[in-house]
């Protein structure tokens, strides 16, 4: 299974505070053991939310908001994807990676990524799901 590794933002990443060599450092070696076990597909920090934009949508209306967004608690300041065998596997690997936000309460959110077949049950004849892969191809490919 996919898992998405949400790390929450802090005050301190949305005002663009970039961590310590010694946190640089530590998550580089937790990275790289994710990498030999297998478990990482991806992961990204992301610059706070003043540099971003969201879309709204209301039917057929787009609205474009510009960043800074309120309630920090709930932005995301990086993310990883993990490839897992169950999600005590990622809660395993998760409780192992150093405190993402020094001095400030981190918190990591693990989120199951849907997989093809969890979509079988709408798209009886595999139809979707073939197209859907086959896009995944043409993405990995390039």
């Amino acid at each position: 299974m996919r898992v998405m590794v949400i790390v929450k933002a802090t005050n301190n990443s949305e005002t663009g505070q970039l961590p310590s060599p010694e946190l640089l450092g530590a998550m580089g070696k937790y990275n790289e053991e994710l990498v030999k076990a297998g478990v990482m597909l991806a992961g990204e920090g992301l610059k706070p939310s003043s540099f971003g934009k969201r879309i709204e949508f209301r039917g057929a209306k787009r609205s474009v908001v510009d960043g800074p967004f309120s309630e920090t608690k709930e932005l995301v300041a990086g993310f990883w994807i993990w490839q897992v065998k169950s999600m005590e596997e990622a809660l395993e690997w998760a409780k192992r990676c150093p405190e993402p936000m020094p001095g400030e309460e981190s918190v990591l959110e693990l989120r199951p990524v849907f997989e093809a077949e969890d979509f079988a049950p709408i798209d009886p004849t595999g139809e979707h799901r073939q197209r859907e892969a086959a896009l995944r191809e043409q993405t990995k490919a390039r």
